[in-house]
């Protein structure tokens, strides 16, 4: 199955997934997010990128603080 950023919250409380697997599947998805956008891209698809991946580093920073915690920050340094 293919997730999306809607399923970004059910990713996380899957009891069967190790949290290397939840985190690499949060990751692929952030991924996918910047992959689909182009030079033609506006303003506000790419505000909404980003906006998409906070909530995904968020989400990951709920399955282990430290990695989460790292990618938040480079995120404010850009």
């Amino acid at each position: 199955m293919e997730y999306t950023i809607n399923d970004i919250e059910k990713i996380t409380e899957f009891k069967s997934w190790s949290d290397k697997k939840k985190i690499d599947e949060l990751l692929r998805i952030d991924c996918d997010l910047y992959t689909n956008l182009g030079i033609d891209s506006t303003k506000s698809e790419r505000l909404e990128a980003r906006k998409n991946s906070r909530k995904i580093y968020r989400q990951i920073k709920q399955i282990d603080h430290k990695i989460g915690n790292d990618f938040l920050v480079v995120m404010d340094t850009d």
